[in-house]
């Protein structure tokens, strides 16, 4: 069945709550664990039902945030989903509070408890409505950007489109497409502003009705983090900031020598080669065929998971007026079905697409049949990001399908552009840090914070003379600190591994693969850590892991660089 075909109507909480109650209830008060496992799967069937129709109620809200019934229908998952998650909590609680939890943690599985720990951590029945609230918020934050258009020479044009002439080979362009669209945001500010605001006051008020300091330690719990805490995240920020920031900076600013830029700005950042970046040389129909060559001589599991990615037609990468302006993989359980949008604009970020969100469904594919797949998904967030990044990095191998002459061009700015996002996306995060630290700090304050710390963390950039992102304010179109807060260390965390399973796949490709299909297979049912010790690899967490990871990478970078 294509994915366009597949039936939606609404599973309202009230149809279920009844029969939730009542398994609920038997979990609690089971004379055996079989009692307890019989319930376990009523209640798994409710949540697959729920999380499936909310799944295709927001991929069809994003194909199309103008679209009325499917606002509605976001509107009401907004409000309907705290509540389902409140049932989420009293079943993680049952469970953990089970007579018969050391017999259920050995028929299940302890990495499942340790989850059950985190969800009864990060939920409470007082914050329901907030919850509410910050689901409203967040959907409105989404349709002001989707929305969103900037008038660029002659045209209205959304941010995805927009986004390929701030990447265009002149740099003047460039420069013309970043004031574009820091005229276009300013025009927004006042909205931009307001909606950070309650966001933070929300999530702010959600921790401290439940006890915590702050909303810091409850998003770590609402993130599901089994494998690392926020002092692990500080050593490795800290690490970053020693390690790598040094190395990229020096990359960088070498690299704008060669390209004749004296004065590195942020509308360079994104530019690595002279005379522009490689382009796709395939069209968006030569790119699918392409890759599904590229999945079928990977590996037998790549080949029958993308060629059912084809036949269900599970792909939207045209960008277009009121389509959501980012781009993901997402998941209908019920169907055992991934889904990918995009917003193609004819860039190196198409053939990106194909590799990194298709690692995302390949991990949903492998995992569908998993025994915890529903309540563990594939993984922790660092997990997830791993198989994505890593399948970039395997699929570089076929660049000269995608790119030709140009392909070790592509690899050499794909693998520079990688290291380089470390830093910035360990900023994103610090910049969260403090923020919710800090609560009330003022719009001025988090802009002046967001200035500091790229002078520390990119410190080879200068934003001077760009309208509105001068003041501090890029952070603003960085839509995960809005919509998913603290979802961002995980990419840094991800990529660090990505990089080992790249540089292992230099030595013995089929002997890295086969590494990363049994890391992708395992999902959530292993640890982040335990993952990465059985492939054989590194700890982004151990000390002098960061430098020597620098370092050859920087090699790597010098021998594709001598190539052409």
């Amino acid at each position: 069945m294509k994915v366009s075909e597949l039936k939606y109507e609404r599973v309202s909480l009230e149809s279920v709550t009844g029969e939730i109650e009542k398994n609920l209830a038997i979990i609690r008060s089971a004379g055996s664990a079989g009692e307890v496992l019989k319930a376990r799967e009523k209640l798994l069937e409710i949540m697959e039902e729920f999380s499936t129709a909310k799944s295709i109620a927001h991929m069809r809200y994003t194909l199309n945030t103008a679209d009325e019934f499917y606002l509605r229908e976001m509107e009401y998952y907004d409000e309907a989903g705290p509540k389902f998650e409140n049932y989420l909590y009293q079943y993680a609680t049952a469970m953990l509070e089970s007579p018969f939890r050391s017999e259920l943690e050995k028929e299940l599985s302890p990495v499942l408890f340790k989850y059950f720990e985190a969800t009864s951590k990060a939920m409470s029945p007082e914050i329901i409505d907030d919850m509410v609230e910050e689901n409203r918020l967040t959907t409105e934050y989404s349709k002001l950007m989707s929305g969103m258009t900037f008038d660029f020479r002659g045209e209205s044009i959304p941010l995805s489109i927009l986004r390929r002439y701030m990447k265009d080979d002149d740099r003047d362009t460039r420069k013309e497409a970043y004031e574009v669209l820091g005229n276009g945001l300013e025009k927004h500010s006042g909205e931009l502003d307001s909606l950070f605001e309650k966001l933070v006051k929300v999530r702010d008020r959600m921790a401290k009705k439940m006890g915590y300091k702050n909303f810091i330690e409850l998003a770590y719990y609402r993130l599901g983090r089994i494998s690392f805490d926020e002092k692990m995240v500080e050593k490795f920020r800290n690490n970053v900031l020693k390690d790598i920031v040094p190395v990229v900076s020096r990359l960088k600013l070498e690299n704008a020598k060669r390209m004749g830029i004296e004065d590195f700005k942020l509308y360079d950042n994104d530019v690595y080669l002279p005379g522009g970046d490689p382009k796709p040389i395939l069209d968006r129909d030569e790119i699918f065929r392409a890759a599904q060559i590229m999945y079928r001589d990977m590996s037998r599991e790549t080949g029958e998971f993308f060629d059912m990615m084809m036949e269900t037609e599970a792909f939207d990468v045209d960008s277009r007026k009121n389509k959501w302006g980012g781009g993901y993989c997402t998941y209908f359980p019920k169907y055992r079905q991934p889904f990918i949008l995009a917003n193609f604009n004819g860039t190196s970020a198409d053939i990106d697409v194909v590799t990194h969100e298709a690692g995302h469904a390949f991990a949903s594919y492998m995992t569908r049949n998993n025994r915890f797949a529903l309540e563990l998904n594939v993984g922790g967030m660092e997990t997830a990001e791993t198989h994505s990044m890593s399948m970039e990095f395997f699929a570089e191998k076929y660049m000269d399908r995608f790119f030709g002459k140009d392909a070790t061009r592509y690899k050499y700015m794909h693998v520079f552009d990688a290291l380089s996002f470390i830093p910035y996306g360990t900023m994103v995060d610090y910049f969260q840090h403090i923020v919710y630290a800090n609560p009330d700090m003022t719009p001025g304050e988090r802009n002046e914070t967001w200035k500091k710390l790229e002078s520390e963390f990119r410190p080879y950039l200068s934003t001077e003379g760009i309208p509105y992102l001068s003041k501090g304010t890029r952070w603003q179109y960085q839509m995960h600190i809005y919509e998913h807060p603290f979802y961002y260390i995980d990419y840094c965390l991800a990529q660090v591994v990505a990089f080992e399973f790249l540089l292992e796949s230099l030595e013995d490709y089929d002997g890295a693969f086969r590494k990363y299909v049994r890391f992708v297979s395992q999902g959530g049912e292993a640890l982040f850590e335990d993952l990465i010790k059985e492939a054989g690899l590194v700890s982004p967490f151990e000390d002098g892991a960061l430098k020597n990871l620098a370092a050859e990478v920087e090699k790597l970078l010098n021998d594709l660089r001598a190539q052409f």
